[in-house]
């Protein structure tokens, strides 16, 4: 008794379905970007000072930023103390909240020079931010 072979492959078999590998990389996709964690911090680097007894903020605040080296951002733009006044005088902040983050090591000259003229142009809500102490 002979038996015949069929050597000859139907068309569909040859072809790779990629439509689960599409499924897969989806999948793997979904669970690393679920996954990692995303911190976006402004570009200035500032260390601030502990304190106990300080409270959350979460209105929308006006940021003064004071480096270790008693350099002067407004919202992340270098500015000058002449600049900041006519700034603060322009753009009339009194409705908003002033938050002042001063590094650690910033003068406290510095920080009062601010203060003082931020309440010389009359803004009240000034805060300064600090790190809870745990």
């Amino acid at each position: 008794m002979k038996f015949k072979r069929h050597n000859k492959l139907e068309y569909g078999l040859r072809q790779i379905d990629i439509a689960p590998l599409i499924d897969l990389m989806f999948l793997l996709l979904i669970f690393f970007m679920l996954s990692s964690s995303f911190t976006f911090q402004s570009g200035i680097n500032v260390k601030l000072p502990k304190a106990v007894t300080s409270d959350i903020i979460k209105d929308e605040n006006v940021v003064i930023i004071i480096t270790s080296e008693d350099v002067i951002y407004l919202n992340s733009n270098l500015v000058t103390l002449k600049e900041l006044a006519s700034k603060l005088k322009d753009i009339n902040y009194k409705e908003q909240p002033l938050m002042i983050k001063s590094d650690r090591r910033a003068s406290v000259g510095r920080v009062v020079d601010v203060w003082d003229l931020c309440r010389n142009l009359g803004i009240e809500r000034i805060n300064i931010a600090t790190n809870q102490d745990q």
